[in-house]
């Protein structure tokens, strides 16, 4: 029987959320090089991970010549030079300040299927040592939302429609003035994608969140709550602040083993 532990820990605030997260991050990327000369990273690119980039970009000792950066979902018909693309976010908060070996944006400019194959050849090329992710006021991780998420999906890379919950969300987190002006569809990493990585390291702040949170450590794995598949890892952390944590009772730090 295989070892599947999930372990939550709730922290003060934001800023001590996104510290123990960048901690544990940094230390997977330095073991990782250490072990095998490279690494490879996956980054979720939104406001909720403010925090730990702005942490991680502060660790001492973090070989970036040797990382490559890849992402998880990119809008579909949005121009390539818009600040809400998701890869030009990552440039702003991650990847200018670290310099890293290589990163490698979704080029849905391409058109939906060139990109989907372009972005599925790149996860394929080596193993992904860390991914860095948060969860949607929905329960999604990148754009797997309910109830159509597929935790089975045999395809790394696919095409979807973002629920109306997603769309929201980027009108609330200040990075669209309006819901009709966030697209319809976008390229998304999907599940067994994101659990290839070898370490997960979850941040999630915010009161807004705190349903998903909860749903996150009480609700079976099921589409209905995609987060909730994080239970299945066989190496996930994730950190919460005091306010998504806030409908746990008691409140953690928690450590419990995987639903079976």
């Amino acid at each position: 029987m295989s070892t599947t532990t999930f372990a939550l820990h709730a922290h003060p605030d934001r800023a001590a959320m996104g510290a123990a997260a960048a901690r544990s991050a940094a230390r997977t990327l330095r073991e990782a090089v250490a072990a095998r000369g490279t690494a490879r990273m996956i980054a979720a690119a939104a406001p909720s991970q403010l925090d730990v980039y702005r942490a991680l970009t502060a660790e001492p000792d973090v070989p970036w010549d040797r990382i490559t950066i890849l992402h998880m979902d990119e809008y579909l018909d949005l121009d390539p030079a818009a600040p809400q693309r998701f890869g030009n976010w990552l440039r702003t908060h991650l990847v200018d300040a670290v310099q890293p070996a290589a990163f490698h944006p979704m080029r849905t400019e391409l058109g939906a299927q060139a990109a989907t194959e372009e972005y599925a050849a790149l996860l394929a090329e080596a193993p992904i040592d860390l991914v860095c992710l948060g969860i949607g006021v929905n329960g999604h991780i990148a754009f797997n939302d309910p109830p159509d998420a597929d935790l089975g999906d045999p395809c790394p890379v696919r095409v979807v429609q973002l629920d109306l919950a997603s769309r929201v969300q980027q009108v609330d987190d200040d990075c669209f003035d309006t819901l009709e002006a966030v697209p319809t569809h976008a390229l998304t990493l999907t599940i067994p994608a994101l659990m290839s990585g070898a370490h997960l390291v979850c941040a999630v702040p915010d009161a807004r969140k705190a349903e998903a949170v909860r749903a996150l450590v009480e609700e079976p794995i099921s589409a209905h709550w995609p987060c909730t598949v994080l239970r299945r890892h066989s190496r996930c952390e994730v950190h919460v602040d005091r306010d998504a944590a806030s409908l746990l009772h008691p409140v953690p730090v928690v450590a419990a083993q995987a639903a079976r």
